[in-house]
């Protein structure tokens, strides 16, 4: 075939899926870039990604353990409290409740950003959306003949959640209403809208909504009362220090290395060092004078405000239970600020700690790739294929059996290569991925 025709027939493929969306889209008002072919990995990667998940899946049951150990006082108090923060006792007391003492997420997602060593987290979402989307992509792109990773794992998955059961979605929620109902037909669930819950709710609930959301639910800790009672079951179970993001720098601390080690065994912490990046807790407290914070070899946050532009390739964001948490929006990347502006990202970070806490991280540069993507045609033709340079945010689904953590599927999300922070958008390509 000539380099032509085969450019052709791309082309041609990139139409046929971009008519293949669902008549109502998967996302309200929100458009990407159609790929003429699944984002392919680098090799070796779908086998480290399928060893991320027994890991990570290992670390948040770890991460729960100490929890509980710490309220219980056979770890320091202060773990506990520090997860608490900012949360209102009843939901604390509920979701301590005996019945959910070893309930953890059954579905995981980390962010991965590909780096040209490797791979390196962002963070990690347990109540994640793009559950329909990427069921759609591998579903789609299989059908041209792509052997995508997961196969039809995201239904399989998704199913066993979810089945039968009703999905709970607030209006804080609703972009990701459309890939929820998609999903929901192909499961046998029902999507029901939080806020107007029906009165025949089925017990099995896969929650779909932030715990800071629930003063925005009518009778949302009467339906939390249920579930600590064994009436109800819901997943992700209501444990709101689960989804708190400063787990990653809980899990750099030095005094806490002998637990790790003994929850996760030494192989699996040495791996997740090197994928978890260097985090630090914003904590306002002064340190001894003999003190430093390790990776940063500062002894207080006024060093860190006078950090030049180079040594700025740190992020500050929020690690839970806000509005400001999720999709980016609390996230300050240092080299992108003013000496001015970061000053006062690091005050205001520090003014937090008493009701949301903040955390640092490490900025990992990611690899710059270049990736074909569909420019719908004029006149009828069939689009035009353009390439982009771009930056790569893996999402690898995982879903929590009793025994297994299985891969149910990939959603790449390419960024034009000037953004630094690596989400979907308008003119981001998002696809399957294939090995």
């Amino acid at each position: 075939m000539s380099t032509a025709a085969a450019e052709d027939e791309r082309s041609v493929r990139a139409a046929r899926i971009r008519s293949a969306l669902p008549p109502g889209g998967l996302f309200a008002g929100k458009e990407w870039r159609v790929a003429a072919e699944p984002f392919r990995l680098p090799s070796g990667m779908v086998g480290e990604l399928e060893k991320l998940g027994f890991r990570l899946r290992k670390f948040v049951e770890a991460g729960n353990r100490l929890y509980r150990l710490s309220v219980a006082g056979k770890r320091p108090a202060w773990i506990a409290e520090l997860l608490d923060r900012g949360k209102p006792r009843e939901l604390i007391e509920l979701a301590r409740a005996k019945p959910l003492a070893d309930a953890v997420p059954r579905v995981i997602r980390p962010d991965v950003i590909l780096t040209e060593g490797g791979f390196i987290m962002a963070e990690l979402d347990n109540v994640p959306g793009g559950i329909g989307l990427t069921a759609w992509l591998n579903e789609v792109y299989a059908a041209e003949g792509f052997s995508v990773v997961g196969g039809r794992g995201m239904d399989e998955g998704f199913r066993v959640l979810a089945g039968g059961g009703d999905i709970m979605i607030s209006g804080e929620a609703a972009d990701y209403r459309p890939e929820m109902e998609w999903m929901a037909a192909r499961v046998g669930a029902r999507v029901v809208q939080a806020e107007e819950a029906p009165a025949d709710l089925r017990n099995n609930l896969y929650r779909f909504f932030e715990l800071f959301d629930l003063p925005n639910i009518p009778g949302s800790m009467e339906l939390l009362h249920e579930v600590a009672e064994s009436r109800r079951a819901m997943t992700p179970p209501p444990k709101p220090w689960i989804e708190e993001k400063l787990w990653f720098a809980l899990f750099w601390l030095r005094p806490l290395a002998d637990f790790w080690i003994r929850e996760l065994g030494e192989k699996h912490f040495v791996a997740l060092q090197k994928v978890i990046p260097r985090t630090w807790l914003m904590d306002p407290r002064p340190l001894p004078p003999t003190g430093v914070y390790p990776g940063l070899e500062i002894q207080s946050w006024e060093e860190l405000k006078k950090f030049s532009q180079r040594e700025r390739e740190l992020v500050l964001k929020v690690s839970g239970f806000s509005e400001l948490a999720w999709g980016s929006r609390s996230v300050k990347v240092g080299q992108d600020l003013s000496q001015e502006d970061w000053a006062r990202a690091v005050d205001s970070a520090l003014g937090d700690w008493e009701v949301r806490p903040w955390i640092l991280q490490k900025f990992h540069h990611s690899r710059v790739v270049e990736m074909d993507y569909a420019e719908a045609g004029a006149g009828g033709r069939a689009p035009l294929l353009q390439k982009m340079k771009g930056r790569v945010r893996l999402c690898p689904y995982f879903f929590c059996g009793e025994r297994e953590t299985k891969l149910g599927g990939v959603l790449a999300t390419v960024c034009p290569a000037d953004k630094k922070l690596l989400h979907g958008m308008r003119d981001a390509i998002l696809a399957p991925v294939v090995a």
